[in-house]
């Protein structure tokens, strides 16, 4: 996970990897010391390493990537889609993740396309949206119908993010409202026949709630 982010949504569930008063808890390190540190957590099996913010892309990742390909890894980076970034032709995986309405952030239309656009024919690009409410949905059949030839994914949004310094708040979720939630968001879908679209919850959510570093 990168720090920094140019965005400050409303429901940001890692403001610790956003607001600059958390940079004493983040680590300066090298593209050959995350490899190594990948490494030691896979036991030196060759993986998919998943790069995320913050917003990843205002992050010089390029000799990461590179490096980490001549070891064999692949790579996939989730971004806002607000920073195009000529390298991200070398991911296998990008999934540009607009941020709507809920969010109270603006999305910006032509960095969105310079960054869909970036992907080569090496990279599996895929759009993934929050939804909270039905202005978030239909924010996502926009973004659906702007890129019609990617794969499209709904994602539930997490009500009770982590959002203060001292003990970044509770570590619980309220698993009963994200299922509420995640139903709601299915029969809409159903109800639409929008079925090429993919509805999920955070998996990392339900299973270990919102604890930082899993």
């Amino acid at each position: 996970r990168t720090g920094g982010c140019d965005y400050r949504c409303r429901w940001c569930d890692t403001l610790y990897a956003v607001l600059p008063e958390f940079r004493e808890d983040w680590t300066l390190m090298t593209p050959n010391a995350i490899l190594t540190e990948v490494e030691r957590l896979s036991n030196s099996a060759r993986v998919l390493v998943s790069l995320s913010g913050g917003n990843p892309a205002l992050q010089p990742l390029a000799p990461l990537i590179e490096q980490g390909h001549q070891k064999g890894h692949t790579f996939a980076l989730e971004t806002q889609g607000s920073v195009p970034q000529p390298w991200f032709a070398a991911l296998d995986w990008l999934i540009l993740s607009p941020k709507p309405p809920s969010s109270g952030m603006v999305t910006d239309w032509p960095a969105l396309d310079d960054c869909a656009a970036a992907a080569r024919s090496g990279t599996q690009c895929v759009v993934k949206v929050a939804v909270f409410d039905d202005n978030d949905y239909a924010f996502a059949q926009f973004v659906a119908k702007r890129y019609p030839t990617l794969p499209v994914y709904l994602q539930v949004g997490n009500p009770a993010p982590l959002i203060t310094h001292a003990g970044l708040g509770s570590e619980e979720a309220d698993f009963d409202d994200l299922m509420r939630r995640f139903r709601w968001l299915v029969d809409k879908v159903a109800a639409d026949g929008w079925f090429t679209a993919t509805v999920l919850p955070q998996l990392h959510v339900l299973a270990w709630g919102n604890r930082r570093g899993v």
